[in-house]
């Protein structure tokens, strides 16, 4: 079947001398993988439209197995990110983040627009630290992890200090910090962000200024709860540590 799909390239795979093997996430399809014929050569018309990040329409034509790509036209390109090695980092763990976490052909508009919304922040100069935060944040139902972050995971009192639990999957407060010895302390802000950023839409995303020790706190809380719950293991997210590291000692 051929038909139209509004789409984010998240994946490219080499196959062959000349041909790509593209995985886009579409807004009327979902996940889709097809077959770019010649997308390896400079002339090639599918060149361009088949690169990592590019936003655009494509025609596709799909079946049982993996489609092809027929033409496509560019919608937006994310100069900005594919300009800038930091932010290609960051727009690499999101993509294969959204890869890893979505099942093929599985139609999600509101997801098609988390992505395109947070790839545009991203290429507008939005902090990509608190970007990918709140990426993984609404990643986590998707994953069918639901965190507890409107009370206390114990006994569910919604007043008081809170801290992290990984052990019980959410915040607890100071009356049950002796059930988690392991409980990770936070700040009054990193409560509030984690709250807001699980729950709030991104489209009503201002310039959210955050302290560092706030960022430090919000990351460490949210790679351990992914590191316990969710099973993955991404390439992108190792070398964005690696570069965090090499930026500190810039």
């Amino acid at each position: 079947m051929l038909k139209k799909y509004e789409g984010i390239v998240i994946r490219t795979t080499d196959y062959g001398e000349t041909n790509k093997i593209v995985t886009i996430y579409t807004r009327e399809g979902g996940k889709i993988g097809v077959m770019a014929r010649g997308a390896k050569k400079p002339n090639s018309r599918l060149s361009s439209i088949s690169q990592l990040f590019t936003h655009g329409y494509f025609l596709l034509q799909t079946g049982s197995g993996l489609g092809s790509l027929q033409q496509g036209e560019i919608n937006t390109s994310f100069r900005s990110i594919a300009e800038d090695i930091f932010l290609t980092a960051y727009a690499s763990y999101i993509v294969e983040l959204t890869d890893r976490c979505t099942e093929d052909k599985k139609t999600n508009p509101f997801h098609f627009e988390l992505l395109y919304q947070t790839l545009n922040y991203m290429n507008e100069g939005f902090d990509p630290d608190i970007l990918m935060n709140i990426y993984e944040m609404k990643m986590l139902n998707v994953l069918g992890l639901y965190p507890i972050l409107d009370k206390c995971s114990v006994c569910g009192s919604t007043d008081g200090h809170f801290s992290f639990s990984i052990r019980e999957g959410g915040f607890i407060c100071h009356r049950c910090l002796g059930k988690d010895p392991y409980h990770f302390p936070l700040l009054p802000a990193t409560v509030k962000l984690l709250r807001l950023f699980y729950y709030f839409d991104l489209s009503r995303l201002g310039n959210i200024s955050v302290k560092e020790e706030t960022k430090a706190e919000l990351k460490k809380i949210i790679t351990a709860y992914y590191d316990e719950y969710s099973g993955l293991h991404l390439k992108s997210k190792k070398f964005l540590n690696s570069m965090d590291h090499f930026r500190n000692l810039l």
